[in-house]
């Protein structure tokens, strides 16, 4: 339909600290002939490792990012463009395993200190939308996006076209679209269109 993307989470992962379904992972990789970011249990640099060896394009640190910086400083050194840092956060501080367990780092404070590790991308998502179908936090987002200067995909609660415009308007480099696909609330084929032409 023209993604130029795909976003894919291993969930078990997440909340394990491991690759849980690397095996599927491996296979969406090798059949699609557009990019693919992975993130949910990638802690280590052997993961981050394999895991761009079996054909994935970004790796998105997130529990790693916080419980590990040092992690984070060698995969950039290592692998640049290839590293994302995902910051999930309810009520603007951070969450890490699988949204479980809160912490009290501020959200844009929290990504300050990725910048200087070497993080060129983030993909924020607000948790309390994350599902839902509402729309984005477009309040935390455009905040993130000033505060930062770096290029910011947002996640979380985008169901409309609306939704996707007004994330453009803010200067969001890009969307995940989840479950607005699923229950068909966006025709990504006609959103793509109309945002590649607005």
């Amino acid at each position: 339909m023209g993604a130029p993307r795909i976003h894919i989470v291993d969930l078990d992962g997440a909340r394990t600290g491991e690759l849980t379904n690397f095996e599927v992972i491996q296979q969406i990789a090798s059949g699609l002939l557009i990019p693919a970011e992975l993130g949910g249990g990638i802690r280590d640099i052997a993961a981050v490792e394999k895991v761009l060896k079996a054909g994935i394009d970004r790796v998105i640190l997130g529990t790693a990012a916080v419980e590990n910086p040092t992690l984070v400083q060698d995969a950039c050194r290592n692998f640049r463009e290839s590293v994302i840092v995902g910051v999930d956060a309810l009520h603007g501080k951070v969450a890490t395993r699988g949204w479980r367990q809160g912490t009290e780092l501020n959200a844009v404070d929290f990504a300050r200190s990725m910048i200087k590790l070497g993080v060129r991308r983030f993909i924020y998502t607000d948790i309390n939308r994350d599902g839902t179908l509402t729309e984005p936090n477009f309040a935390e987002i455009a905040g993130m996006i000033d505060n930062l200067r770096i290029p910011i995909i947002a996640s979380g609660g985008i169901s409309s076209l609306q939704h996707l415009k007004m994330l453009k308007k803010l200067g969001a480099e890009g969307a995940i679209v989840g479950k607005a696909l699923y229950t068909g609330d966006l025709n990504l084929k006609q959103a793509i269109n109309e945002l590649d032409h607005a």
